[in-house]
Order: structure tokens, then C-alpha cells, then sequence
């Protein structure tokens, strides 16, 4: 079954057909800042998985693991889209644009150190005070494959 989605305001849309390989819960400071306070709710897919349509800018910068990324936005809305780390196959995709958010939900908190106090992580999902080891892909359910 396709997972669709779309930015705030629908000029860029999206089809994935295929479930992720991991979803994150991301509390680094730069998703924290993107985000206006709070995490960035992620899901992995392989870079080819999504079909994008509309117009997307990219922007580049350094994230806290010291990779480059690219990451792109709606320049109509400023709507934070996607991200890809440099070297690696995969995709991130905002989980909170899909049409069916509670499709896929996250597996695991990352940069859990950087959480400000107040916020309330959810003792149930594995937490890693930065970023995880390597990650094999997961099947829907959350079982390692």
C-alpha cells in the first residue's frame, strides 16, 4: 500500500511504496531549532523509495555526527521536507508529512542528551544519548531483520 504526503501548504506531494527500514525520534539541537523546540520525527527509506513532485529547495550543513547533509524544503511554505547525510543510501523523510502519520512511529529515540529538560521522552523506546550505532534494517514491526 502507497504512503502518500505532502508540505504545509500541497505544492510539493509525495508517494512511497515502500515501509522504512528504521523511524527516529531525533533531539539534536539543529532538529530542535528546525523544529521551533521539538524533535524531528524521521522515517529511513531507501533515497529512491520517495517520488517527489512540486518544487524543492536544498540546503547543506554539518550535523552534530559531523556528516554533511542536505536537506530540503518546500520554498513556498518553508515546510522542512527530507533529509539525506552524505554516504549514506537513505532517505529521511518528515513522518509528520504523510497523510497517515500514525503509519510508521518511531522505533527509538536519538540525541536524547540534548533534550531540554522539560521535554518527555517515552521510557518504552530504546534512547541513545547521541547518535546510534549503525542501524540494519528493521521490518515494519520493529523487529531487526
Amino acid at each position: 500500500m502507497p504512503h502518500t504526503g505532502s508540505c504545509l501548504c500541497g505544492q510539493v506531494r509525495f508517494t512511497i511504496e515502500t515501509d522504512p527500514v528504521f523511524v527516529g525520534m531525533c533531539w539534536c539541537r539543529k532538529c530542535q531549532r528546525i523544529n521551533s523546540g521539538s524533535p524531528a520525527v524521521a522515517a529511513l527509506f531507501p533515497a529512491d523509495s520517495p517520488h517527489f513532485t512540486g518544487q524543492i529547495a536544498e540546503r547543506r550543513s554539518i550535523a552534530e555526527s559531523g556528516r554533511e547533509v542536505t536537506a530540503a524544503f518546500c520554498p513556498t511554505c518553508g515546510c522542512p521536507l527530507y533529509s539525506r547525510i552524505a554516504g549514506d543510501p537513505h532517505i529521511r523523510v518528515r513522518v509528520g508529512l504523510l497523510d497517515n502519520p500514525d503509519a510508521y512511529p518511531p522505533r527509538a529515540i536519538i540525541w536524547a542528551s540534548s533534550a531540554p529538560s522539560w521535554a518527555k521522552l517515552d521510557p518504552a523506546l530504546p534512547a541513545f544519548p547521541g547518535q546510534p550505532p549503525e542501524r540494519r534494517p528493521q521490518s515494519p514491526e520493529g523487529t531487526r531483520a
